[in-house]
């Protein structure tokens, strides 16, 4: 069971530095940048498969 404290978030600034990257879009976007970039992060850091990410950062196939 993954807690509050175990998952990643990244803080304002380092998303302040990463935005620059993202695609701009017409409209809402569809997902959160955020939320994606902190479940890859999770991801990669504890050596996980795809499908074993928390729902807490959104579909597996999203990330």
């Amino acid at each position: 069971m993954v807690t509050m404290s175990d998952l990643i978030c990244l803080s304002d600034a380092q998303m302040a530095r990463l935005e620059p990257c993202f695609l701009m879009s017409d409209g809402e976007p569809l997902v959160d940048d955020r939320c994606v970039l902190n479940g890859i992060t999770f991801i990669n850091r504890n050596g996980l498969r795809w499908r074993d990410t928390p729902r807490e950062y959104g579909p597996h196939k999203t990330l």
